[in-house]
């Protein structure tokens, strides 16, 4: 009898006035560990991207999936990221037998679900997760940058610092802002 493993599920992204919120699952392989793991914010972002390699190739199974702008605005940041864990999940080319998830609150899975409050730098499949979701959301971050160099998207990825929130005041917010978060719904008010 082969026992199914459980995935380690975390997300990126929900304090950011702009950007998608980036979740992502990950079954690691037992016989393959992946030395190194830990909250992805207590990482250099130059061993992130290590580690995050070394998960793509180590891991029995990982997905990494968002949530738009447009989703968080409609749902609401934690229902956007919930639904990006969702997607994550569903993504993942095995069934895991559960799901760990980086947190206390659980999305709704086809599949038992545990909600573990700081997950990300206790258990290492949520680790793994925190990742692998921070290094694509970073990415994407960092594309959106060369579209929109004016709010130095590359430099604070999209966190609401003195440097975005001055940008945010001179040119106005973008389509990669989040209209529901405060300093931008003041900003859209000016705007308009």
């Amino acid at each position: 009898m082969t026992i199914r493993p459980e995935c380690g599920v975390d997300e990126a992204g929900r304090g950011p006035l702009a950007g998608p919120v980036v979740a992502a699952a990950v079954i690691l392989d037992p016989a393959r560990p992946v030395a190194g793991l830990a909250d992805s914010k207590k990482l250099p972002a130059r061993t992130r991207e290590l580690l995050a390699a070394e998960i793509r190739i180590h891991a029995l199974a990982w997905s990494v999936a968002a949530a738009s702008v447009e989703e968080i605005d409609a749902l609401n940041i934690l229902q956007a990221s919930l639904l990006a864990m969702q997607r994550a999940v569903a993504g993942l080319a095995l069934t895991p037998a559960a799901a760990l998830i980086d947190g206390n609150r659980c999305p709704r899975l086809a599949i038992p679900a545990r909600a573990i409050v700081g997950g990300d730098a206790t258990v290492a499949a949520i680790s793994a997760a925190s990742i692998l979701a921070k290094t694509v959301r970073d990415a994407g971050m960092r594309a959106l940058h060369e579209r929109h160099p004016q709010y130095g998207f590359a430099r604070h990825m999209g966190y609401g610092t003195a440097e975005h929130l001055a940008a945010l005041r001179r040119h106005g917010p973008c389509p990669a802002h989040r209209r529901s978060f405060a300093p931008v719904r003041a900003q859209l008010a000016l705007f308009a």
